[in-house]
């Protein structure tokens, strides 16, 4: 009995640490508030990356093109859009890809839910940062990757000031939070239309974010090709997505 019970245990062993960086699920549902959301949560120093453009400098646009272009060897572990942009795709303020700024930072207030500031940048680099837009372009951190958006979710803790906990105007969104220590980012969007308030104390009461910043409504998706997941829509502008080593749960051995 003594000597079935080892050879189980070394194969258990042997399974848990051959088991691929993602063999859970990346994303996860959770209930708060009474509302429905999806939640991919990526730790620092995992392949986390910003597309706007493929290398002949058309327009990617969608997941399921993104998945085309990832390179032999790794797969695409979720994509989410990432910012908000113009009728032709481009990035309304700064979008950084690769260290290369590719769309200046905007600071002034203007229309619309970017304008509405305070807004931020979601900077990726040795760890993850949400940072207030002019505090950002006053001391620009090293960012592999940007993107600007807004209106900010979470500020140093605090709710955007201009959120009301009545409002009553809602939508599907979807957004970024980070720990205070920067090793954790949070992607989340709603199951259903939901208010601004409401989506801020996701991150910041459920989720524990110390800054979130919204990234877009109405257009929100979300693709995770090992859970079944592809949320239909018009070509994107800037996309998030988590890149992993070998092939994708489910695919054939070669």
């Amino acid at each position: 009995m003594t000597r079935i019970w080892t050879e189980i245990s070394c194969a258990g062993l042997l399974t848990l640490f051959a088991a691929p960086a993602f063999a859970q699920a990346p994303c996860r549902d959770l209930s708060f508030d009474g509302a429905g959301y999806t939640v991919c949560e990526v730790a620092a120093g995992a392949d986390l990356r910003m597309y706007l453009n493929d290398p002949d400098g058309n327009l990617i646009g969608t997941p399921e093109r993104l998945s085309e272009l990832v390179p032999a060897g790794e797969h695409l572990v979720f994509a989410m859009n990432a910012g908000m942009y113009h009728p032709d795709r481009a990035p309304v303020g700064l979008f950084v890809e690769d260290g290369q700024e590719l769309h200046r930072i905007v600071t002034s207030e203007g229309p619309g839910n970017f304008g509405l500031l305070p807004n931020g940048v979601f900077c990726i680099g040795e760890t993850f940062a949400v940072i207030e837009s002019r505090a950002f372009a006053a001391d620009p951190p090293a960012c592999r990757y940007a993107s600007q958006s807004g209106p900010m979710l979470v500020i140093d803790g605090d709710l955007h000031p201009k959120f009301l906990a009545d409002g009553t105007s809602k939508h599907i969104r979807n957004g970024v939070g980070v720990s205070e220590d920067g090793q954790t980012a949070w992607f989340a969007i709603s199951d259903q239309p939901v208010t601004f308030h409401a989506f801020a104390r996701l991150f910041r009461d459920e989720l524990g974010a110390r800054n979130a910043l919204y990234f877009d409504g109405k257009v929100s998706r979300l693709t995770v090709p090992s859970q079944g997941r592809e949320d239909l829509g018009l070509p994107m502008g800037p996309i998030v997505a988590l890149i992993a080593p070998g092939a994708p749960e489910g695919a054939p051995a070669n």
